[in-house]
């Protein structure tokens, strides 16, 4: 996996030299929102969506650079979705990344519209991309509004809150976090194939590799946010069960968890197999997020 790392390092490096590029620099005014804006989105990340989108460019043939746009809007989006989950309103969390969240720095008002600055902000990168034959530029914009919509992330949050303190079945939890995780994810990964002009067949393998890789990622964040510390998280250890949220191992149980990420996991490698090596990196990432639980 030395390789992989070295890949993820590189990749995300690119990643962030293109946010600082497209984000307002820190003292133009207002400086604060623009200061609040960059704390957030530099706080040590790994890039995963924004990497996953410049790899599914790569397995689908094209260049990762026409790519980068997509990525980048990706991480603004979901960077601007944990400055408002962590806020008092919602998770009610003090750590991200290891560091006081955004409205323990600025407060609660500057929160919200920092949050509300990334998620604009991923749009105006988002239009920086350049159309492909199959995809013109309103299906990348298209794609990237629906997912962060009512129906999806939004509509995933409103879920997850209506179901704290209630004894929700698998299904139900599924149901969130298709919304959640699994469709930002997903949606990442589609991005960068719509950047290398992906054929429908491509594009539908894809999806279902994202879909099944992000169901398995967040079985596995439950199981880490009880079997970890909060120095090894960086973010409050325990906290789904402080607030009796309903989580993967309190449905099923940590051994049953633990098996459902590795089918979820097998499921997303399979989706892979019309790609043969050019999808080599997707499958190493998979791997790697597997391994988070050991």
């Amino acid at each position: 996996m030395d390789d992989l790392k070295q890949y993820l390092t590189d990749r995300a490096a690119e990643v962030d030299a293109a946010l600082d590029a497209f984000l307002p620099k820190a003292r133009q005014r207002p400086a604060t929102v623009h200061e609040a804006m960059r704390y957030s989105l530099f706080a040590g990340g790994k890039r995963l969506r924004p990497v996953l989108c410049l790899a599914a460019a790569e397995a689908c043939g094209g260049d990762p650079d026409a790519a980068l746009p997509s990525a980048c809007a990706v991480e603004l989006m979901h960077t601007y979705s944990l400055v408002h989950d962590d806020l008092p309103c919602m998770d009610d969390d003090d750590l991200r990344r290891g560091r006081p969240t955004c409205h323990k720095v600025y407060g609660d008002g500057m929160a919200v519209l920092t949050g509300d600055a990334l998620l604009t902000e991923a749009f105006l990168v988002l239009s920086e991309s350049s159309p492909t034959r199959r995809y013109p530029l309103a299906a990348f914009v298209a794609e990237l509004a629906i997912t962060g919509g009512s129906t999806k992330l939004i509509g995933g949050q409103v879920m997850d809150l209506e179901g704290e303190g209630k004894d929700l079945t698998k299904a139900q939890l599924v149901k969130i976090h298709e919304a959640k995780t699994a469709a930002l994810l997903t949606t990442s990964i589609r991005l960068g194939a719509m950047s290398a002009n992906a054929t429908d067949g491509k594009l539908e393998s894809l999806s279902t590799f994202g879909h099944a890789l992000g169901l398995a990622f967040q079985v596995i964040d439950d199981i880490l946010d009880v079997t970890q510390t909060t120095e090894k998280l960086g973010k409050t250890a325990g906290k789904d069960e402080a607030v009796a949220k309903a989580t993967y191992p309190a449905i099923l149980g940590l051994d049953k968890a633990r098996k459902e990420a590795h089918r979820l996991t097998k499921k997303a490698m399979s989706a892979l197999e019309p790609f043969g090596r050019k999808a080599h990196r997707l499958r190493q990432i998979a791997e790697y997020l597997l391994e988070r639980d050991y």
